[in-house]
């Protein structure tokens, strides 16, 4: 798809700007933008647009490493029974929404969000920059298989799970499969893999203590990504799947809100990142006693866990995993300040995860990012010119970021104004 004409070259002078690295904010300066880049002071050239950020705080845009586009924007029932396009209008409008709460780049893991990837960097569509991984693989009767119970598997002559038609889960078993799987997604436009290697709270058949998919098939998944220069991520939550993944050489751990401090400091001495959420109970409410009881389980995790991935050194990201519940999508921003307000992260802490350092885990797709030709999350010469302007300093009160509407005065991504309260 072709890239949009490039927007008007900016200059917005008169801020004091948090890079996404340093703990401290700048003194005022300006911060000047061409051809989507941000680039030196001076260089943007007398025709660039002039915006006055009155002394406010510059930022890099949000990033998020786990959303789900498409379940975010619908509800159960809606995944179930509404028409396919439907789900496809709604993940897009929930794009659109996702940006103007400052999120300039997200990684979806689960969903055929490659298609809405190319319309928005198309210009066609306001949105987020996004990392697919496609449809999300999990075993049979694993945390991705929604089929009916008494639905005989693929391979005994069954067929798809709404789940699957939809392109958001691919239900395999046995090496060769999975490596069918993962390639499918690849040929999609997936940026890296997902995998379900261990029980869930949403999905019906499988306890939080299983463990999925066998070592030699989660290997089979992060040889075929490694052959297109990519990586593997799983969702899991317990210590003996997470180990599992660790020795097969996954990247990623998703959730992970059950590990130990053993389990932490292995995560840490492989260089193995976390990929977690600051879950609450109330996020998300389920009809089924099970999925009630795991949530508990779950969200009873998440204080300790952090907190011992922080002590260790854990390479963390950011991300809020919504869906099922539009409603509550709106929480994106508040979810981020929990880090700070709930589980002991200092406001810069909490930001340099949310901006740089989840950048540094998207990296990971290698040739396969389609962001690679400048840094992400980060304001400097030469990085995209993805950022906010906040009123008032999020290094120093990060729940500014909980009310976007209020408190964010400009969001640009990619050099183009999408908000502008100022003059």
């Amino acid at each position: 798809m072709s890239q949009p004409p490039a927007a008007p070259p900016l200059v917005v002078h008169n801020v004091r700007v948090f890079d996404g690295i340093t703990d401290q904010v700048s003194e005022v300066r300006s911060v000047c933008v061409k051809n989507g880049l941000i680039v030196e002071e001076g260089s943007a050239g007398p025709d660039a647009v002039m915006i006055d950020g009155g002394g406010r705080v510059l930022m890099p845009g949000l990033s998020d490493a786990h959303v789900h586009l498409f379940a975010a924007a619908a509800t159960m029932p809606e995944m179930l029974l509404a028409p396919t396009g439907v789900l496809y209008y709604k993940a897009l409008a929930e794009a659109g929404r996702m940006l103007m709460r400052g999120f300039t780049t997200v990684r979806d893991m689960g969903g055929d969000s490659a298609c809405l990837r190319q319309v928005i960097d198309g210009g066609l569509f306001p949105g987020p920059r996004i990392y697919p991984s496609q449809a999300a693989i999990s075993q049979t009767s694993g945390h991705g298989d929604f089929s009916d119970v008494h639905q005989a598997s693929a391979l005994f002559g069954g067929t798809p799970s709404r789940a699957e038609a939809l392109s958001f889960m691919r239900v395999v078993d046995g090496r060769e499969r999975v490596l069918t799987a993962v390639r499918e997604q690849l040929k999609r436009g997936a940026t890296q893999i997902k995998l379900m290697a261990g029980g869930g709270v949403t999905s019906a058949y499988d306890p939080l203590d299983t463990l999925q998919f066998t070592a030699d098939e989660l290997r089979a998944a992060v040889e075929a990504a490694a052959d297109w220069g990519t990586y593997v991520s799983v969702h899991v939550f317990t210590d003996e799947g997470i180990r599992r993944a660790v020795e097969a050489g996954v990247r990623s751990i998703e959730h992970g809100l059950l590990a130990d401090e053993e389990t932490i400091a292995m995560l840490a001495a492989e260089d193995v990142w976390l990929s977690t959420q600051p879950l609450l109970e109330s996020d998300h409410t389920f009809a089924n006693p099970d999925s009630v009881a795991k949530n508990r389980q779950v969200c009873d995790g998440v204080g300790d866990t952090l907190a011992r991935a922080r002590a260790h050194g854990v390479k963390l990201a950011f991300g809020t995993d919504f869906l099922l519940d539009p409603a509550e999508s709106h929480k994106q921003g508040e979810m981020l300040t929990r880090l700070t307000t709930r589980f002991g992260f200092t406001p810069t802490e909490a930001l340099k995860i949310a901006t740089s350092g989840n950048a540094e885990l998207f990296r990971l797709a290698g040739e396969r990012d389609p962001y690679r030709h400048a840094p992400l999350g980060v304001i400097r010469p030469g990085a995209w010119a993805d950022f906010l302007i906040v009123n008032g300093d999020p290094t120093k009160d990060i729940t500014l970021l909980a009310d976007p509407e209020t408190n964010l005065a400009l969001i640009v991504k990619n050099g183009r104004i999408h908000k502008n309260q100022l003059s």
